[in-house]
């Protein structure tokens, strides 16, 4: 009857060395050594540090966090009275969109408004991400 096989009992009778005592258990195992299909497949993973930036980005979060924080801050730093009536709802390559309930308001804004609540904006955030404001009826 044969004996089983142990790496690293064995090794240690014989006087040997087992680099990786896992790696030998495996290979008798699966009756194949895989090991250099295992470190040719090793070498293509990717850290968590180098996949998160796409993922986020492909998720569109830095857009949506800009959204949110753009939200914020119109509460904060525009008059009360136009908040009540305007809120943003959209950012696309540099065009805040704003959503106003009433014509009169709308009116309001565009014509007395508008400037001054533009360049707030671009104060707090910047020209390259507002860089101009579309106001609709809705």
């Amino acid at each position: 009857m044969k004996r089983p096989f142990y790496p690293r009992q064995d090794a240690h009778r014989s006087g040997l060395k087992v680099k990786n005592p896992r790696r030998s258990i495996l290979a008798q195992w699966r009756g194949v050594d895989l090991t250099d299909l295992e470190k040719s497949q090793a070498s293509t993973a990717k850290s968590i540090d180098g996949v998160m930036p796409s993922v986020l980005s492909d998720l569109g979060l830095d857009r949506r966090r800009a959204e949110a924080e753009i939200l914020r801050v119109w509460n904060h730093l525009i008059d009360p009275n136009i908040v009540a009536h305007a809120r943003p709802t959209g950012l696309r390559r540099g065009t805040l969109f704003v959503t106003v309930d009433h014509s009169v308001w709308l009116s309001e804004i565009v014509r007395y408004r508008r400037k001054e609540i533009l360049e707030r904006l671009q104060h707090s955030f910047g020209r390259d991400l507002i860089s101009r404001i579309s106001y609709r009826l809705g």
